[in-house]
């Protein structure tokens, strides 16, 4: 006599245990991976802390933020970063202002018209510009802007020397947050009759915004410590100057290779707390790009 298939009793799904070898090797993996994130933190932490001990008096010191170098004597404690601080300011601005624009025009270029040869041409050329080192964009400026243009030597040539260091970070920021926007979102549109352009613009580009601020500000941080423009395309000065076509202005960066050659303590703590506040300045903005993130990420 048979039995029935509905009389056979229902076994339950078998779960072999994890071999030991696996397990093994997943600790093993682990602990590498634990351990290369620590050895990876250890330069960034002993930067942070020599910085932070020997530009900290520095930094506290009365007038360091609000005043210039303007006739302070190389072994006196006197004085401050305020010219150099509104130096690096404006030149970042600048560049920032004539980078932006151009990377998100060629960003979206390259997503969502670019086709053919242009495309192909125009990434190429953005992949070896952010391959190129600073004092290479420098030597550039001098020999187009200032030996053959004859024009003077100014912190608007070293902002144009900034843009070319920018343009790529802009470009592929932009160009890989647009990439992300789901073609769904612009098929809708343009079932709706929506013209592409204005697609782009009401539709792609605010759902990439959040995005495309972060590398923004990421590329001007990027920027902002750069030595070899202000080195080659403009003179030290110990006071401040607002004129940015003409005359010598500070920058962090250079305050510190003028002040590297000061014997005095003096002339180290302003290296030191220059230092810092260059950290300082570049952590402010990467904590504005979180926030910024987060707020436009929010938002939708």
């Amino acid at each position: 006599m048979t039995t029935s298939m509905l009389d056979r009793p229902v076994k339950g799904p078998t779960f072999r245990p994890v071999a030991l070898s696996r397990r093994i090797k997943n600790a093993i993996a682990t602990s590498a991976f634990v351990a290369a994130f620590g050895i990876a933190l250890i330069p960034l932490v002993w930067v942070l802390y020599i910085v932070i001990e020997k530009g900290w008096h520095g930094v506290t010191k009365s007038g360091w933020w609000t005043r210039s170098l303007q006739g302070v004597l190389p072994q006196s404690f006197a004085g401050g970063i305020y010219h150099a601080l509104y130096g690096t300011i404006v030149q970042s601005g600048i560049a920032a202002i004539m980078a932006i624009p151009l990377g998100l025009m060629a960003g979206i270029f390259l997503v969502e018209y670019g086709r053919g040869r242009l495309a192909r041409v125009t990434t190429f050329m953005v992949d070896v510009l952010a391959g190129v080192p600073s004092i290479v964009a420098a030597l550039f400026i001098f020999s187009l802007w200032i030996s053959t243009l004859g024009f003077p030597q100014s912190a608007f040539a070293v902002s144009l020397a900034l843009v070319l260091l920018m343009l790529p970070v802009v470009v592929r920021s932009t160009e890989e947050m647009l990439k992300l926007v789901p073609d769904e979102l612009r098929e809708a549109s343009y079932a709706l009759g929506i013209p592409k352009w204005k697609t782009i613009a009401r539709i792609v580009v605010p759902t990439a915004l959040p995005g495309i601020i972060s590398g923004v500000l990421l590329s001007i941080a990027r920027v902002i410590g750069e030595t070899a423009p202000v080195l080659v395309l403009v003179g030290y000065a110990r006071s401040i100057n607002f004129d940015v076509f003409d005359g010598n202005m500070a920058s962090l960066p250079l305050l510190i290779y003028t002040e590297l050659v000061n014997p005095q303590p003096a002339g180290q703590m302003r290296v030191w707390g220059a230092a810092l506040t260059l950290i300082v300045v570049v952590a402010f903005l990467m904590v504005l790009a979180a926030v910024a993130t987060r707020l436009l990420t929010r938002k939708r």
